[in-house]
């Protein structure tokens, strides 16, 4: 028994000091929390890239202030200002953490899937951003109304520069998280929950250009993007099944 005992003194206790309930205690914590790591370890590249990601934004949020190439459409001059559209805009960082965070507790592999979609075009955006600055100067001079929403508006206007919009990420990543609901399975018979994320989901993309934080183009560009990420990341295994099907069927034509 002592010796038994004597294995456990990297745990810091000394083999004549420690009862063997209290190291049958020890060893059923480390047990435990092995355990909760093997379990929940998929979490800990989503955390990496979030620091990552955020001291980059927040680098260059700093640093293209003034030189960038400014992004215009015309399109941008016909979309009015409806400041009712904030409420929709703020609700996109509960909206993606939510389903991250469902994701990450319900499904590894569609947790992944996810990750992979939204990290592809974070990266990009962030690359693009680097490589050619650009902003808008789309936003009013002066509120055109006096509420709760233009003023939240204004605080949202003075935290967020117009700059680093291409493409835009409130776009691409509501684009991500919808994706995910309706693709999880465990939400397959959620009727409910697939279509109030995709009223969700549209009221975000519109509300970037109702609220003058996105020109169309960045819109119409990211939307290009998430379809194009959607065919690699959730669609692959059909596309690559049907080329297959069309081999085999010329195959056997021969």
């Amino acid at each position: 028994m002592v010796k038994g005992i004597s294995g456990y003194r990297h745990m810091g206790c000394r083999s004549d000091t420690c009862s063997p309930g209290r190291i049958v205690k020890g060893c059923y914590k480390m047990e435990k929390l092995k355990n909760l790591y093997a379990k929940y370890r998929h979490g800990i590249p989503l955390l990496a890239y979030m620091v990552i990601y955020l001291s980059w934004f927040t680098w260059l949020e700093g640093a293209n202030t003034k030189n960038y190439r400014v992004i215009h459409v015309t399109a941008d001059d016909y979309i009015p200002f409806c400041e009712i559209f904030v409420l929709p805009y703020l609700l996109w960082f509960a909206y993606v953490s939510i389903v991250v965070i469902f994701l990450f507790f319900r499904s590894k592999q569609e947790f992944n899937r996810c990750c992979v979609f939204l990290f592809t075009g974070m990266t990009l955006f962030l690359i693009i951003s680097t490589l050619w600055p650009n902003g808008h100067h789309l936003r009013l001079a002066e509120m055109p109304r006096d509420n709760i929403f233009t003023r939240a508006v204004s605080v949202l206007w003075s935290i967020d520069t117009p700059t680093n919009l291409w493409p835009s990420i409130h776009v691409y990543n509501s684009m991500g998280a919808h994706f995910a609901v309706i693709r999880s399975a465990d939400l397959e018979n959620k009727k409910g929950i697939k279509l109030a994320s995709g009223i969700l989901a549209m009221s975000i993309i519109l509300s970037t250009m109702f609220i003058k934080q996105h020109s169309v183009f960045d819109v119409m560009t990211a939307i290009a993007l998430g379809s194009v990420m959607y065919t690699f990341t959730y669609r692959r295994e059909v596309v690559l099944a049907a080329r297959m099907q069309r081999k085999l069927k010329k195959r056997i034509s021969i």
